[in-house]
């Protein structure tokens, strides 16, 4: 992962060695190709609810793959980037259930509900999940973490917003096309990916330096 800034230099260091690049989707997705190895460059999540910032990178855990040393996103990052892929054919809610199981006592769940504001929804829904997975582990989640996110959730059931809009297109746009093409329900997807402010491109700008 990486920001969207270094993508142009990250692609270009590519090509050096002989790799192929090209943007597979400008919101979020850059890749690298020679031959069978591939490399993906991702500066945030598809629905373009999360980007990929320098926090990001500084928080993330030096270690070494291989004997490469390398930095590891850290989990709360990697729980946010995960909790919104939830569709027919790609399901990540285990990896977050593992990951809060492995480190739910040490994570900063400050800087989770940070990344997820305005989302806390995907949260409250993950850690239901974990709960029905783990029963007996619900106290690797704090207290005032399950008490904020559950007056979160009867307050929004009590009194709803008439004017909150439909979210479904967020979580996957084909399965719930339904509703945007025929029951004329706003795209929340397709509105975050066309004001996007930081959509990727192959070369830097004219004049930025390197």
């Amino acid at each position: 992962m990486l920001d969207a800034g270094a993508v142009p230099r990250a692609l270009k260091a590519a090509r050096r060695i002989g790799f192929e690049t090209y943007i597979e989707d400008p919101v979020w997705l850059a890749k690298a190709r020679r031959g069978d190895y591939f490399v993906d460059l991702i500066t945030g999540i598809g629905n373009a609810t999360l980007v990929v910032n320098h926090s990001w990178i500084e928080r993330a855990i030096p270690d070494a793959i291989l004997g490469v040393p390398c930095k590891i996103l850290a989990a709360e990052e990697l729980i946010a980037a995960k909790v919104f892929v939830a569709r027919r054919e790609r399901f990540d809610g285990s990896d977050v259930v593992h990951l809060i199981c492995s480190c739910g006592g040490r994570l900063d769940w400050d800087r989770l509900l940070d990344l997820l504001h305005g989302h806390w929804g995907v949260l409250f829904w993950s850690l239901a999940l974990f709960a029905y997975v783990y029963p007996s582990q619900t106290d690797l989640v704090p207290d005032r973490v399950w008490n904020e996110l559950i007056r979160s959730f009867d307050k929004s059931v009590r009194h709803p917003q008439k004017d909150d809009p439909f979210r479904g297109s967020l979580i996957d746009p084909n399965m719930f096309a339904i509703d945007v093409d025929e029951r004329g329900e706003r795209d929340l997807y397709r509105e975050n990916c066309e004001k996007h402010p930081h959509l990727l491109r192959m070369e830097e700008p004219v004049g930025s330096k390197e």
